[in-house]
């Protein structure tokens, strides 16, 4: 930032009115810049709920500012307080909070009168605040966070080798030339992509205005970045990267954390980038109803709700309805009732049955309900030349869009692709269905490496193998397999997928499927004869695995005219003459359509006699 700064807003919560101020050189006694609001500045009568238990010093010294009279009733702001002289405020945010009465992010909330953050000032497109995770509590064997950390008012990283005069808009690839030459005996290829990586965090990424987390002695602390990062020299060189911190006086233990947030702060990094749970960590020790308060009292928009409300919403799955049920031709409700309960407990299903047991067609729209429409489903479908890279990431060559140069580079996966959006700030409590077709075609353990041990441990987090990030599969995804048992039996199936897996069946012998082809014509009004010459045929064969499903005989082309012998002839015959391949069977005889109509006949002039 320049020695001169310009002028700064501050429009209050459901208001129009703006308050003004500027920033100071001087830095207040935990290291922020200082900042004075300007006189005749609005401030709000009252204050959120929660302020006092949030942001203790900045209500304290709002209430003492107001018995001193510093903020006093404003003829020209009615309903409001004034500043009556220039106000002088630790921070940024103090000086937002004092005004607003709840918890702010001054350097997000004061701008320009061109609408620049402060905390941007000298950018010209300006990037929102972030979160991050930076680990004190072992350092070199030592715990920073209660005797440096939180007593000065400081975050830092360790970096005793590192020259001094490093640039805080240093890009990566300096940082690691500067590692590689000041670190090169003294650490491992790995730890040197670490701390290549913590560097970049701290010293480029992290800005004022950010939140900045650490654990210690079991306890979350929560912090606003309040300046920029500063190279000191230290006796043991444990501190010599250091930023200046508003630490909260409240910690939080790790009973306390939601799961997602446990899971992000486990992760064995130095500085870990939080961004995605950071409106859980805005939730932290707020109850639902003091989030209401806030939302009520700050949020200009109704139709918008505060980041921390939407992250609490609780992942569910809607209750099937019998509409559901009805458009599926679903002989009973609690039968996809029960799917749902799989699915919920288990995360992942496998429908199992012969071909043309409508197992796909089951799959996607059962994913399209649960999920709450088609932008939540993805498919893929395996093949025996499916490997990792296609399922979740790896390289591959891609063309330059404007050098128009083909160069190998990292590319998401299906499952990489539907699981960053499940994970998207918002998307948490919405239900993400990753649909695999033919899953039993390709080689499992090939295809899903170390995510087999994801699949059952959905709390955990593993070191991806070609893009190097700790990955876990969120909550709110949810897998669909389908398998065909004419190519493999389940007993077949790897044991380490059938752990992982509940395998629903899909038979023409049990329901849904047996009578799924007599609801569905007559839900059509059509003649069910097709439904007896399949219950007819599927008599006849004695392995279940090869009877014929009854998505054969449920499309159009089946009742136009000669639709049902052609369906016949070019689609079922073919299966059971590979089922019958070398037994000498007289496919024709056994299961042509004339001989099934004859039979059919027959038992029925048989019942009519019976009578």
């Amino acid at each position: 930032m320049s020695d001169t700064y310009p002028e700064f807003r501050l429009r209050l919560p459901k208001s129009e009115w703006e308050a003004h101020g500027r920033l100071l050189m001087d830095k207040g006694a935990r290291g922020s810049q200082k900042f004075v609001i300007a006189a005749g500045s609005p401030a709000r009568t009252d204050v959120v709920p929660s302020f006092a238990a949030r942001k203790p010093p900045s209500y304290h010294t709002r209430e003492q500012l107001i018995a001193d009279g510093a903020l006093r009733e404003s003829e020209k702001w009615p309903g409001y307080l004034e500043a009556v002289d220039d106000i002088e405020c630790s921070s940024p945010s103090a000086a937002a909070e004092i005004l607003a009465g709840c918890s702010l992010n001054g350097w997000g909330v004061w701008k320009t009168a061109d609408g620049r953050p402060l905390a941007q000032l000298d950018q010209a497109s300006p990037a929102p605040s972030r979160a991050w995770f930076v680990r004190g509590s072992n350092v070199s064997g030592l715990n920073l966070v209660p005797r440096l950390w939180l007593t000065e008012g400081l975050v830092t990283l360790a970096a005793s080798r590192l020259r001094q005069g490093i640039d805080q808009t240093a890009d990566k690839g300096l940082l690691r030339t500067l590692v590689e030459d000041d670190y090169e005996s003294s650490a491992t290829y790995n730890q040197k992509q670490e701390l290549v990586e913590a560097l970049h965090t701290f010293l480029t990424r992290m800005k004022p205005g950010d939140t900045v987390c650490t654990l210690s002695d079991g306890r979350l602390h929560v912090g606003e970045v309040t300046g920029p990062a500063e190279q000191v020299l230290s006796e043991d060189g444990r501190s010599n990267l250091r930023r200046p911190v508003e630490w909260q006086d409240t910690s939080y233990t790790w009973e306390e954390l939601p799961d997602e947030l446990q899971q992000k702060v486990s992760v064995q990094h130095d500085a870990v980038d939080l961004t995605a749970v950071q409106a859980l960590i805005d939730g932290l020790g707020l109850t639902d109803e003091q989030l209401a308060d806030e939302a009520e009292a700050t949020v200009d928009d109704p139709s918008t709700e505060l980041p921390a409300i939407t992250a609490r919403r609780e992942l569910e799955l809607p209750e099937p309805t019998q509409a559901l049920a009805d458009r599926l031709h679903v002989h009973e409700l609690s039968w996809l009732r029960e799917v749902s309960e799989l699915l919920w407990d288990e995360k992942q299903v496998v429908f199992y049955g012969p071909p043309g047991t409508g197992k796909t067609h089951l799959a996607l729209e059962l994913a399209k309900f649960l999920g709450g429409g088609p932008e939540q489903v993805k498919l893929v479908q395996f093949h025996p030349s499916y490997a990792y890279e296609d399922f979740f990431e790896g390289f591959r060559p891609k063309e330059h869009p404007k050098t128009k140069e083909v160069a190998f580079r990292l590319t998401a996966g299906p499952l990489r692709e539907l699981a960053d959006r499940a994970e998207e700030e918002g998307n948490g409590h919405i239900p993400h269905f990753l649909i695999i077709d033919e899953i039993n075609r390709a080689n499992l353990a090939k295809v899903f490496g170390e995510l087999y041990f994801l699949l059952e441990y959905r709390r955990e987090a593993l070191r991806l193998t070609y893009s190097g990030d700790d990955f876990r599969l969120p909550p709110n995804l949810f897998v669909i397999g389908t398998m065909n048992t004419a190519d493999r039996s389940i007993a077949l199936v790897d044991a380490a997928m059938r752990r992982r897996f509940a395998f629903v069946e899909l038979s023409p012998r049990t329901e849904p499927t047996k009578g799924l082809l007599r609801r569905w014509l007559k839900a059509k009004e059509k003649d069910p004869e097709p439904a007896h010459l399949l219950d007819e045929i599927n008599h006849r064969i004695d392995d279940a695995d090869f009877r014929i499903g009854p998505s054969y005989l449920m499309k159009p082309g089946v009742y136009r005219d000669g639709g049902l012998e052609r369906t016949w002839r070019t689609k079922i015959l073919p299966l059971l003459e590979e089922h019958h391949y070398g037994e000498g069977v007289d496919i024709d005889k056994r299961y042509g359509l004339a001989v099934l109509r004859s039979a059919l006949a027959a038992r029925q002039d048989e019942d009519e006699s019976a009578t």
